[in-house]
């Protein structure tokens, strides 16, 4: 019986280190008071408990059995996405991810043409996410989501709100789905299964797609694709339309559109007109933005289009972005070349 069986049949239905932080060695758990005793910590059980009807005391025993991380605060300071183009790129557009993700897609090809039927996203960006995000399903993280979610929340003042409201969101999530809060593991930022969903992305996007009557996005292929996918098509994912496409620049003045940020903001033609030219045909009407890269020998230049946006509310980078969209075209690539 898991802990939120026993509970629901008793109860109504990026960034600063702090100095306590700093204080302590890199893999041991923060020194202080008992976790669950804090005031903060008790503060947020007595919010679960009148909003959700949590039981009290077996929240203040789970809480007892979390360790606040100084490794993980130390994580989340130094994302890979703070990195240069030259070397965010390599870390996942390699030949052995594009191998394995022909593999993935041969394995899972009904699942996959199943999903772009339903929800209208490509195989190769579903493929894409799911192999930047966990190497196909092999890395699903290795932190306890207690963990990393409590320390966030009450050790990591600058994202505080967003953490207590994704460790809310993880207890309810936990509850409905009967499971040990204390048993899932993710990443240092509380992201789970093989497509790295966070609780709330989980709770709101997560689909049973092989029809088995329980949403596992931790074994189960099968729910992870068809849970991107509706990601995917729930954040105005449009079928057939470009995603992004490299582009000249012939102004002075490119650093204004750069500044203007990764989502759409002008129109294809509105873009030419202002020194940015696409290298391929696209729709003078569509919506983009100037997306800057730094490369060892400078900059280079892509429009972005709706689509790239609509990826990067997976992970709010365009690092992040252009690496699943090169990546899922190589994989095509590759898979087309070998059929």
């Amino acid at each position: 019986m898991t802990f939120f069986r026993t509970l629901a049949c008793c109860t109504p239905l990026f960034f600063g280190l702090s100095t306590f932080t700093l204080a302590a060695p890199p893999n041991a758990p923060l020194n202080g008071p008992a976790v669950a005793q804090r005031a903060d910590v008790q503060d947020f059980i007595k919010k679960m408990v009148d909003k959700h009807g949590f039981d009290a005391d077996r929240l203040t025993a789970l809480f007892g059995q979390v360790q606040l991380k100084s490794k993980i605060i130390s994580a989340i300071t130094r994302p890979a996405e703070s990195k240069p183009w030259y070397k965010y790129r390599p870390i996942f557009v390699t030949q052995t991810r594009i191998n394995e993700g022909v593999a993935f897609w041969e394995k899972n090809r009904a699942e996959l043409e199943r999903a772009e039927k339903i929800y209208g996203v490509p195989p190769e960006i579903i493929v894409a996410i799911i192999g930047v995000e966990t190497r196909y399903g092999r890395h699903k993280g290795g932190y306890r989501v207690m963990d990393s979610l409590s320390t966030l929340a009450f050790e990591y003042p600058k994202r505080s709100k967003f953490f207590r409201d994704e460790l809310e969101q993880y207890l309810l999530l936990a509850r409905e789905e009967n499971l040990n809060p204390m048993d899932i593991k993710g990443s240092y930022a509380g992201a789970m299964g093989k497509a790295q969903f966070i609780s709330s992305s989980y709770r709101h996007y997560a689909v049973d797609f092989d029809g088995d009557g329980k949403r596992d996005l931790w074994n189960n292929t099968s729910d992870a694709i068809g849970s991107v996918a509706n990601y995917f098509k729930l954040h105005k994912w449009q079928p057939g339309a470009k995603i992004t496409a490299p582009a000249i620049v012939g102004s002075n003045h490119i650093q204004v559109l750069v500044k203007q940020g990764y989502k759409p903001h002008s129109s294809v033609a509105e873009l030419r007109q202002r020194g940015v030219t696409a290298k391929v045909k696209l729709d003078p009407q569509a919506m983009g933005a100037l997306i800057e890269l730094k490369t060892r020998a400078g900059r280079e230049y892509w429009v972005g289009l709706d689509n790239f946006y609509v990826i990067t509310r997976y992970n709010h980078s365009p690092l992040y972005a252009m690496a699943v969209y090169q990546l899922g075209q190589a994989i095509l690539a590759k898979r087309n070349a070998s059929s």
